[in-house]
């Protein structure tokens, strides 16, 4: 890996419970914390959902390897928001590849 090509900062998120006041909750997502990532976009398209227009995109990260990734996280990519849809170590568990897919 070379270290140059970790360039962008993205921000690893999970979800939580918090206490809504009334005696429920509400599930919102906690940074975890903050990487150092290549970013790059796989593929991009429109779908019809709803009888609306929608793009979706699949875009990929590099990452250094961490034990603490889980697949239900996200990923927060500038203003963007990304589901983690595949979570792939390298043989040597010195990086991860994260396929992502956000909605838009």
């Amino acid at each position: 890996m070379r270290i140059g090509d970790l360039n962008k900062q993205i921000i690893l998120q999970y979800k939580t419970r918090v206490p809504d006041g009334h005696g429920g909750f509400n599930e919102t997502f906690v940074d975890a914390c903050t990487v150092w990532a290549k970013a790059w976009t796989v593929s991009s398209g429109e779908i019809v959902a709803g009888n609306q227009m929608n793009m979706i995109r699949i875009q990929k990260f590099k990452i250094r390897y961490r034990t603490i990734l889980k697949s239900h996280w996200r990923v927060k990519f500038r203003d963007k928001y990304f589901a983690i849809t595949g979570i792939d170590p390298d043989e040597k568990n010195k990086e991860i590849f994260l396929t992502c897919k956000e909605a838009v």
